[in-house]
């Protein structure tokens, strides 16, 4: 079964552009992620495990991010399997709409050391990041999740804010790169087309994500979006203010951009593997660019935040979700890039179709163009958000 497209962006909205609701959450401010006494120490914030008596624990993910039973909807296949195996209870909660919404929710508790009644997190990778930077996260123990460095792709390995994959454990990831609908205007290959090519004027999105939208210009730039400066930032920033000065690029968005897609109303955007691949499977005239420059790859990750009282709980659920066959059966449902090696041969007994679909099972040559963008620290954060957010105009 193939996921509905969901309402909100998993990379979630940025400084500048959240809700009101959100804003008020959040401080008012992304500012305040540093202020005094937010971080913690691993001496200083001390979790008690009680795995050992207590066989449960909470997990809490985005909407649409588990596969379902196709004639029982309240049932979870891969996650009811692992409750049976292990006699672990899980109470499983949808209550992840935002990255930034998220974190003004629990920011209090976790700055203060205190629990949020939950043992799993997924967050994506940037702001996995920040959670490490503040000492919010529990170290995992490898010994309890040896499927991880068994079957992670070598491209989500030992990432620089996570180099010994102790924090942060992907759940699916994904591309952000190039698509258009071949029904309203021809081939697109590259960021430079999208940006200046005149029959596309006032037909284009782009990614409110400025690490996807600003990660894609760098590389057509010809520089690192895993390591740049200031000035190459400002170099492409400049690109894409031309673009929006010239009316090229129509506005900016979550990922509302696939319905005008799907209809034609946009021709061509920056956007998102895992929502391409679903209106593609509707209309084949609708196709994902991986433009030579390069592609941003990123991820949602699972973490265990401090004073959750279930660590070992939560690894041996980590550990179940990369066995190769169950990573399968979870990829068949959501349709974003599967971070277990192993899973597309087993792909192969539920959906060759799927198992064959390169954004889903990436090969070498495309993960060879990926590229995870640059971890950035509390100052480059603010000030590379705000440049962004002022060209957009949000």
């Amino acid at each position: 079964m193939r996921a509905p497209l969901r309402p909100l962006s998993r990379r979630g909205l940025l400084t500048g552009t959240l809700s009101s609701v959100a804003l008020l959450a959040t401080g008012g401010s992304l500012a305040g992620c540093g202020t005094r006494g937010a971080h913690q120490t691993e001496a200083g914030c001390v979790s008690e495990d009680l795995s050992g008596t207590e066989r449960k624990l909470a997990f809490s993910n985005w909407p649409q991010y588990l596969d379902v039973d196709e004639k029982d909807e309240s049932k979870r296949p891969s996650l009811d399997e692992f409750v049976a195996k292990t006699g672990i209870e899980v109470a499983y909660t949808e209550d992840i709409n935002d990255n930034n919404e998220f974190f003004g929710k629990v920011r209090n508790q976790l700055a203060a050391c205190q629990s949020i009644d939950r043992d799993i997190i997924v967050l994506s990778d940037w702001m996995a990041a920040r959670m490490s930077r503040l000492g919010w996260v529990q170290k995992l123990d490898p010994a309890r999740i040896p499927n991880v460095r068994a079957n992670l792709l070598p491209s989500l390995l030992d990432r620089s804010f996570d180099t010994e994959n102790r924090i942060s454990i992907p759940w699916q990831s994904g591309l952000a790169g190039l698509a258009y609908n071949g029904n309203v205007t021809k081939e697109l290959r590259t960021v430079d087309e999208l940006l200046t090519r005149p029959d596309l004027k006032g037909r284009v999105t782009a990614l409110s994500e400025m690490r996807d939208t600003m990660g894609l210009l760098l590389a057509s730039n010809g520089h690192d979006p895993a390591n740049f400066t200031p000035a190459q930032f400002d170099d492409a920033l400049n690109k894409l203010r031309k673009a929006v000065d010239s009316g090229q690029i129509r506005r900016f968005t979550g990922n509302d951009y696939a319905p005008e897609l799907a209809k034609g109303d946009i021709a061509a955007c920056i956007g998102w593997s895992g929502d391409v691949i679903q209106l593609a499977s509707a209309d084949e005239k609708i196709r994902f660019v991986a433009p030579d420059s390069g592609v941003l790859l990123y991820s949602d990750d699972m973490l265990v935040p401090n004073k959750a009282t279930h660590k070992a709980n939560a690894e041996q659920l980590i550990n179940y979700y990369y066995e190769p066959a169950v990573a399968a059966r979870l990829a068949a449902y959501v349709n974003y890039i599967c971070p277990v090696r192993g899973a597309q041969a087993e792909m192969e007994k539920i959906d060759p179709e799927l198992a064959a679909n390169p954004l889903i099972f990436p090969d070498e040559a495309l993960l060879s163009r990926s590229t995870v963008f640059m971890t950035l620290d509390e100052k480059q954060e603010r000030e590379y958000e705000g440049k962004f957010q002022q060209v957009i105009g949000a």
